[in-house]
């Protein structure tokens, strides 16, 4: 009877995978070099994207359903987002539009040690910080447009008392201070009220007060401009027909978004940033040299172990053809299993993240392109390794 490739090359996938499963420790530096190739990516992409999500987190978690920016400001990013003062009541005019509020901000000279209230000053083991702050203001009464929801009801109370702050957990080392520690900002003693979490400061370290305290700092905005105005509607699920009918009557004056757009063009805005975007190409480089170097060696060495079951095979009369389809289908499974890897090893990295109040954010579409990078990695690895099996001549299994 005569023996063809059909029946092996019928169920190259089950071949490939049983000999994955019963011979995982050749392949296991594979699986690791594609699984840290792809967290290379992923962790700098989360650590980019969270900063950016970190810096906008005060809107993108208000109860707002529609933000007003500038007409050509294309993120918070993207140059001036604010706008006239006078635009307040345009918005109102709306007849969905419930409630209007600008996000205001200021900037002033932290202290940790005040020179002149010594019964204030931190402890022995303390070191003196002096720091420029942004000063970011909410409005704590309940249900406010500008009060993130994730604020808890201990937070808000804390905030009405005035000159009361609180500060993003990660920045306390930073500022050398602890809740309940006095401060100074343009020396005007405040006190650390609070300690919030998932609000890690990009650059300069952010403090949040009251909108009334921001006043009493003497930094709260009385110009002609104010920062995006946050919008509330009626109905949060009519926030883009809102949007539409906002942009229709704006006269060119602003441009309104839904928070999730908003949210969206901060992201791309992040990939923008020259620097990110030669840091990520990098990444993604040294992933590929990384994955391709080792994977294939790897491949190479296994196929070479098993030189003399591929002899076998093609002795049995196994056709070249259906040998290469065997290899290439152990590759792909090779990439999957490092996908598995990678999210095992990027979920411990963001929980560690998190731990410790930074936070990450793995864009849907960036995990979804790492993926399939890993799994072309692991593909072509195999096609290179391909050559090894020239020598798979079932003459050497009379050697």
């Amino acid at each position: 009877m005569r023996h063809t490739g059909s029946g092996i090359g019928a169920q190259p996938v089950t071949l490939a995978l049983s000999t994955l499963i019963y011979e995982w420790r050749r392949y296991l530096a594979a699986i690791i070099a594609l699984a840290f190739s792809g967290l290379l990516v992923l962790a700098q992409t989360g650590m980019f994207m969270g900063i950016g999500a970190a810096f906008s987190a005060t809107i993108e978690r208000s109860p707002a359903d529609v933000m007003v920016l500038a007409p050509k400001a294309t993120s918070l990013f993207g140059g001036n987002s604010g706008v006239p003062r006078r635009l307040m009541p345009v918005v109102y005019k709306h007849p969905e539009v419930v409630e209007v509020a600008d996000m205001d901000t200021g900037w002033g000279r932290w202290q940790n040690v005040s020179e002149t209230a010594q019964p204030d000053a931190p402890k022995d083991d303390a070191k003196a910080k002096a720091t420029n702050v942004m000063i970011s203001a909410v409005d704590p009464h309940p249900g406010s447009v500008t009060l993130p929801t994730d604020y808890s009801d201990s937070v808000r109370d804390a905030l009405l008392e005035p000159y009361a702050i609180a500060i993003d957990r990660t920045a306390l080392k930073r500022l050398g201070v602890k809740q309940g520690d006095k401060a100074t900002i343009n020396g005007q003693v405040v006190r650390v009220k609070a300690v919030l979490d998932g609000y890690p400061n990009m650059m300069e370290a952010t403090v949040v007060s009251s909108r009334d305290t921001l006043r009493l700092l003497g930094q709260a905005s009385t110009g002609d401009r104010v920062g995006p105005l946050m919008v509330r509607v009626a109905d949060p699920l009519r926030a883009e027909q809102v949007r539409d009918e906002l942009n229709a009557m704006s006269q060119g004056k602003y441009r309104a978004w839904t928070r999730a757009e908003l949210a969206k063009a901060n992201q791309n805005a992040m990939f923008e940033e020259q620097i990110i975007g030669i840091m990520l190409g990098f990444s993604v480089f040294l992933g590929v040299l990384i994955g391709v170097g080792i994977t294939s060696q790897t491949l190479r060495g296994a196929i070479l172990a098993s030189i003399k079951e591929f002899a076998s095979l093609r002795a049995l009369g196994v056709s070249m053809g259906s040998l290469r389809r065997i290899v290439i289908e152990l590759s792909f499974w090779v990439g999957i299993a490092g996908l598995l890897a990678t999210a095992l090893l990027t979920a411990g990295v963001g929980s560690l993240a998190a731990a410790n109040g930074v936070p990450m954010s793995f864009p849907p579409e960036m995990v979804a392109g790492v993926g399939v990078l890993l799994v072309f990695i692991a593909v072509a690895s195999g096609l290179l390794a391909l050559g090894i099996l020239k020598k798979s001549q079932p003459a050497d299994l009379l050697r």
